[in-house]
């Protein structure tokens, strides 16, 4: 099966949009950390080889990729930090770093591919959203790549605030170490008070 190339890209241009760029978000599914975003406009005449969904590459091919990507592309990150996904909710706070990480851009695109079946609601931009277009569009691709590195830095980061958790390892996801330190060291100001295992811990008592 073969991974995302530029066709979606090439559609947008023949109905005139000249910046196009790809949009997607991880960090959806953490007990911990912001959500991010990231926004990429590449060049078509400097594609990077073995753009791919950043789940389906190993960390040692994305952050080749990384670095392909930043000499080659616009980009930009942002992030919608765990105030505000408790405050929205997930979707919404996911919805928000998109936007931010489009608005953050050098120059205004044209069309934004964004992943997934929704077009967040404060966009500024003709937007069309590509449904799995991580692995359709080699936009979405990048900017899947982006978002995962850089919300990995952030979470190791964290790590060294907050030792005990993993998040060096697991980017805040709650895996079986995580779950048991949040029961033996505590809820941070870094977990999502919204989300079900936070919430039960914090009031198991009350």
């Amino acid at each position: 099966m073969s991974g995302p190339d530029y066709s979606i890209e090439l559609a947008a241009a023949t109905r005139g949009a000249r910046i196009i760029a790809g949009v997607d978000e991880v960090g959806r599914g953490p007990l911990a950390g912001p959500v991010t975003a990231a926004a990429v406009v590449l060049d078509p005449e400097c594609i990077p080889e073995g753009l791919n969904d950043s789940k389906k590459l190993s960390e040692k091919r994305r952050l080749a990729l990384y670095d392909l990507i930043v000499a080659h592309a616009e980009v930009s990150i942002a992030h919608a930090s765990v105030e505000e996904i408790d405050a929205l909710n997930i979707l919404r706070a996911s919805h928000l770093a998109m936007e931010r990480a489009i608005a953050g851009l050098p120059r205004r695109p044209d069309m934004a591919l964004i992943d997934g079946n929704m077009i967040p609601r404060g966009l500024t931009v003709p937007a069309q959203a590509v449904v799995k277009g991580d692995g359709l569009s080699v936009s979405i691709a990048a900017a899947s790549i982006m978002a995962k590195i850089r919300r990995d830095y952030v979470m190791r980061d964290l790590a060294q605030h907050y030792p005990g958790y993993g998040w060096e390892t697991n980017a805040g996801y709650p895996s079986k170490s995580h779950i048991e330190a949040l029961q033996n060291l505590g809820v941070t100001p870094h977990h999502r008070r919204s989300f079900k295992p936070v919430h039960n811990i914090l009031y198991q008592d009350k």
